[in-house]
């Protein structure tokens, strides 16, 4: 192989194995749909709905509490999976889902978990498996 194909190749190799470095490093981030801000609070029934998103880290640890700003939104689904996405979330639980934020979540690599019950209860759950 000459000179300039090896040039070529590692040129276009590059982005390909910071990305591939960036996803490997990626950690968990779960969000909990909840009308509480606490991680004793009762999983939201509808993750659009919901006054907060509880946000745990992949061990299980509570980060924050953040307000959903499209709760009263008319067309809520693809923006809601936009800024959870946007937050580094991976996995969100709720009670259910409409059709647009399911198909926002899938599009951004976000998986949706149906859960009723504590939202630190939730999370104990989906790190046990």
């Amino acid at each position: 192989m000459n000179k300039l194909k090896k040039i070529s190749l590692m040129i276009l190799a590059v982005p390909f194995l910071t990305m591939s470095l960036l996803y490997a490093g990626q950690q968990e981030r779960i969000a909990v749909a909840s009308d509480e801000k606490a991680p004793d609070g009762a999983v939201s029934s509808q993750a659009g709905r919901s006054s907060f998103f509880l946000l745990f880290d992949e061990k299980g640890i509570f980060l924050e509490a953040i307000g959903n700003p499209y709760t009263e939104a008319k067309s809520r689904g693809t923006a809601l999976a936009d800024f959870l996405a946007a937050k580094g979330v991976t996995i969100v639980v709720a009670g259910s889902f409409g059709d647009r934020i399911m198909e926002g979540m899938k599009n951004k690599g976000i998986r949706a978990l149906t859960f009723r019950g504590k939202a630190a209860d939730a999370v104990k759950k989906i790190l046990s498996k």
